[in-house]
């Protein structure tokens, strides 16, 4: 590619679970010698791989693939840690010449690598104390405390580990933690091509990628990485489809039942990433279905690149 490797964007292709991200980051790839960085914060785990539908060896066509298995299961990240990270990343593949292309839909996760972002800081006593009065009072008593001290990051989010940590920078640095979360501007030049497409269509998808996991051996995966720590760590048991199927070990779900739950709760998490990402005018949508899906976005990329 004969542009300065400087000036070279940041490809970032994101959209719902389901939706074909990791086919056209390959494409992309391909046309623009390219290399793919992962901001799905599943993928960061090793052997979580079934369920987190993470693109095998063999199927990433020889294009490198940055920031996945990079932890245990017993291990956790933070959105500050994966900012760093994915900043290195990036500056590495620009200064092989290559194009830098995020792929993911944790969406706090894609605006961390891209934007200018301030993360504070944290204090496991503060947060400890927390989550303490949390198991203690419940959600609500917390969720009420926010919306005092930050109307508007209460506005904006209702889970527990949010909830928590929303209090935890307040009390850390007596800002909102809606503060930290200013104006969408670029780190440095980036293009966002979002995929959606037919809700139908998507449901389905989504109903069929759950089953082709449970029949690839999603139930032996989880098994799996038990004895390496996944009812002990903080995250990844709760990833979708492992906290379904924990319980089908314990006795308490069925095969059957843990399948319907986790394509339910996919289907939530899907219409979460879309609300997320259509906040964010400057997403560039594509649909997933068109012929010349692959051609369309090159030609985003193209134009982006020549500024």
């Amino acid at each position: 590619m004969n542009v300065n490797a400087a000036a070279l964007p940041v490809v970032a292709v994101v959209g719902p679970t389901g939706s074909g991200k990791s086919e056209l980051a390959l494409q992309l790839a391909e046309r623009f010698d390219g290399e793919a960085i992962n901001a799905d914060s599943m993928q960061f785990y090793r052997g979580m791989n079934i369920g987190t539908a993470k693109l095998p060896l063999e199927q990433r066509r020889g294009i490198p693939h940055h920031l996945m298995d990079f932890l245990t299961v017993r291990e956790d990240t933070t959105v500050a840690t994966f900012q760093d990270l994915a900043r290195a990343a990036i500056a590495g593949v620009r200064s092989r010449g290559k194009l830098p292309i995020l792929v993911g839909g944790s969406g706090l996760y894609v605006r961390a690598a891209l934007d200018v972002l301030e993360f504070p800081g944290t204090d496991p006593a503060v947060r400890s104390a927390l989550e303490a009065e949390l198991e203690r009072t419940g959600l609500a008593m917390l969720a009420a405390r926010l919306a005092t001290v930050d109307p508007i990051s209460a506005a904006r989010i209702s889970d527990a580990k949010r909830v928590v940590r929303a209090l935890e920078v307040h009390e850390l640095t007596g800002r909102p933690f809606s503060s930290f979360m200013p104006e969408r501007e670029y780190f440095s030049p980036a293009v966002q091509i979002g995929l959606n497409g037919d809700r139908a269509e998507l449901h389905q998808r989504l109903a069929s990628r759950v089953h082709g996991m449970v029949a690839e051996g999603l139930l032996n995966e989880v098994q799996a990485l038990i004895p390496q720590g996944l009812r002990e760590g903080r995250t990844a048991h709760k990833a979708l489809g492992y906290q379904q199927f924990l319980q089908v070990l314990d006795g308490d779900s069925s095969v059957a039942a843990a399948s319907e739950e986790t394509i339910v709760a996919t289907r939530q998490f899907a219409r979460r990433q879309l609300t997320w990402f259509r906040a964010d005018p400057r997403v560039q949508w594509l649909d997933w279905a068109q012929t010349d899906l692959g051609t369309a976005a090159a030609q985003l990329v193209a134009r982006t690149i020549q500024g």
